[in-house]
C-alpha cells in the first residue's frame, strides 16, 4: 500500500492550518511557498477539505483558510476518508461483485483485516498529535498496548 501525494500534501496543509489554529486564516499561496508544494495542487486538495466542513474559507484582504474546529478533534482517519476514500485495500473488499473468486480466495480476509487495522490506527492519531510530534508515542501505545 502506498500513501498518495494528495494525502501527504493534504496532511501537510492541515498541519500548517493546525499550527495557526485560533490565530486567523492563512493564504494558500503562503502555505504552498513554505511547504514547497504547487499552489495549484493545493487549491485542488483544499476543495474536498472545504466541502467536508473541515476547513473554512474567507474572502478578502484578511481572508484565507483555517480549520473549522480544534486540531485535537480532527483524526487522521477523517483526513484519509476525505482525501482518499475508504480503507479497502483492494477493490473486492468494497465491492465483492468485481471478483468471481471471492469465495475461494485465500487472501480476501487478510485484506479486510489489514484495512481495519489501518483504519483503527488512524482513528487514534489526531492532527494535534502531529502538531505536537506525539505521533511516535501514540503509535507505540497502540502497537504495544500500553
Amino acid at each position: 500500500m502506498k500513501i498518495s501525494t494528495r494525502l501527504r500534501y493534504g496532511t501537510r496543509l492541515l498541519v500548517k492550518l493546525g499550527r495557526n489554529y485560533g490565530k486567523g486564516p492563512l493564504f494558500l499561496k503562503d502555505i504552498a511557498r513554505k511547504e514547497c508544494i504547487s499552489e495549484k495542487y493545493l487549491s485542488q486538495i483544499i476543495i474536498p477539505l472545504k466541502n467536508s466542513g473541515m476547513v473554512n474559507s474567507f474572502r478578502g484582504a484578511k481572508g484565507g483558510y483555517m480549520l473549522s474546529r480544534p486540531p485535537e478533534l480532527i483524526t487522521m482517519k477523517e483526513i484519509y476518508n476525505i482525501l482518499e476514500g475508504d480503507f479497502n485495500i483492494v477493490k473486492c473488499v468494497g465491492d465483492p461483485k468485481v471478483c468471481s473468486r471471492i469465495a475461494a480466495c485465500a487472501t480476501h480476509s487478510l485484506w479486510i483485516k489489514l484495512g481495519a487495522h489501518i483504519e483503527t490506527m488512524l482513528s487514534c492519531v489526531s492532527l494535534n498529535d502531529l502538531l505536537d510530534q506525539r505521533l511516535y508515542e501514540t503509535e507505540k501505545a497502540i502497537i504495544y498496548n500500553i
